[in-house]
């Protein structure tokens, strides 16, 4: 059976910076640490005057098909997952092929386009659907390009102001990929909830000890269903686990869960239980209170254990390292956590062909899913060509004047004119507006 997969990938991040323990928690007369270690972050990337979802995911895009030495006519499918769109009908797709048209002697005419929405997990089902258009043989030899675009704003003074970010993830799916396979095998947790909307308002409606609880039992239900289909899970057979990153704070709390969840049942527990206890189980408490009490108890003692702190300082942490420098990406968070694994791997020379990947998105809303992926024996020429440090370490930092400038530059309900903080080069940058209202873009050389 030919294997389907993400072929290669890129990113591109906004051209700002604001550094949230020197810039931010001054304004905010808050304690630097509130921010790196109780979140988990050192700063967030912002797109400048010029640059928006469209421009971030056209470079993306172009650096990728660039790189991998793709023309349109390789290219038979065009998907942008976004929760920052801007208009409700025309997608987001439509305007990226018509900014890589500018560069290409081709066009993509004869590539379906689309645009998906469902919070932070619309990436990860795009790149579902172009997985499943490949293996259904609808794709005539031809890959797609999966970009997930957001900008991840709050409104000022909001709780998630510093949890804001802002970038693009492309992909190349394809059959033989040369990065990651992936598993026909999915897992879902799906469930009607407002933990977090944006009902025709660009500032998100965030209730936010209901999105984290959200966020762990759809989780906790999506590898259920995983494992109802692809196995149980063991945590010695799993490289890595790239969760959704809204925050690594957030991924602390999932990754301690998942451990006590996949480690049920197994010699692990066995052996931690001389040090902290086995697992409560249900049936031997006469309350769903006290069990629910004794469940809290026993996931306290086990993250203080030596064997999950290993755990997940190889296996969680590595993940981290990329959102901890620009954020939420929303769409892009989960994809982003991927690379920064496969970055750290390469970078700490560990040979990661054939290993696995368990892939944990979520979109707010809400909906979980989990699926494995198999590392392919070249993915480290695909990770090494990345250029994700020069790009971190050329943004320009903002002053915190500079910060209120740009956010109200990207509020759609303000009209002001903030002038560029960086130059644009070989990219392509917002060029104004067409005569029906439309956003035009030009490629700068």
């Amino acid at each position: 059976m030919t294997t389907v997969g993400i072929d290669a990938v890129e990113i591109w991040t906004g051209n700002l910076k604001l550094d949230l323990p020197g810039t931010f928690a001054p304004q905010k007369g808050e304690d630097p640490e509130k921010y790196t270690k109780g979140l988990g972050l050192n700063a967030s990337s912002f797109p400048d005057s010029y640059e928006d979802i469209v421009t971030m995911a056209a470079n993306a895009a172009h650096r990728l098909m660039d790189r991998k030495g793709l023309e349109p006519d390789d290219v038979g499918r065009i998907d942008v997952a976004t929760e920052s769109a801007f208009d409700n009908s025309k997608p987001v797709s439509t305007y990226v092929a018509g900014c890589l048209e500018q560069v290409y002697d081709g066009d993509f005419h004869h590539a379906n386009k689309g645009e998906r929405k469902f919070a932070c997990i619309a990436g990860t089902q795009s790149l579902d659907d172009a997985y499943n258009w490949i293996r259904a043989g609808r794709n005539r030899g031809r890959g797609a390009i999966v970009i997930a675009t957001d900008t991840a704003l709050y409104a000022r003074g909001d709780a998630g102001e510093a949890t804001q970010g802002a970038g693009a993830v492309a992909m190349y799916i394809a059959e033989d990929p040369d990065l990651v396979e992936l598993s026909p095998e999915q897992g879902y947790g799906s469930a009607d909830e407002t933990d977090f909307l944006k009902p025709n308002q660009q500032f998100p409606s965030v209730d936010g000890k209901r999105s984290v609880q959200v966020y762990l039992a759809r989780m906790r239900e999506a590898l259920q269903d995983f494992e109802s289909v692809a196995g149980d899970v063991h945590p010695d057979d799993i490289a890595f686990i790239p969760f959704h990153t809204p925050f690594p704070g957030m991924v602390r709390k999932a990754g301690l869960l998942g451990y006590r969840y996949i480690t049920r049942d197994t010699a692990i527990e066995d052996e931690l239980a001389e040090e902290i206890g086995r697992q409560p189980r249900e049936e031997a408490f006469d309350t769903e209170d006290d069990y629910h009490e004794a469940v809290r108890e026993y996931t306290d003692a086990l993250k203080g254990t030596d064997r999950y702190q290993q755990w997940y300082a190889e296996t969680i942490d590595p993940t981290l390292t990329v959102s901890r420098e620009v954020g939420n990406w929303y769409t892009g968070s989960v994809h982003i956590a991927r690379i920064s694994a496969m970055k750290h791997a390469l970078e700490n020379g560990r040979d990661l062909t054939g290993e696995t990947l368990l892939v944990g998105s979520y979109g707010s809303g809400a909906q979980a899913e989990i699926h494995a992926e198999t590392v392919c024996e070249s993915w480290s020429e695909e990770i090494e060509a990345l250029n994700v440090d020069e790009q971190l370490a050329a943004r320009y930092d903002m002053s915190w004047e500079d910060y209120e400038e740009v956010h109200d530059a990207h509020n759609h309900e303000m009209d002001v004119d903030v002038e560029e903080f960086t130059t644009p080069e070989e990219e392509f940058v917002f060029d104004g507006w067409g005569r029906m209202g439309e956003r035009k873009y030009r490629y700068v050389e």
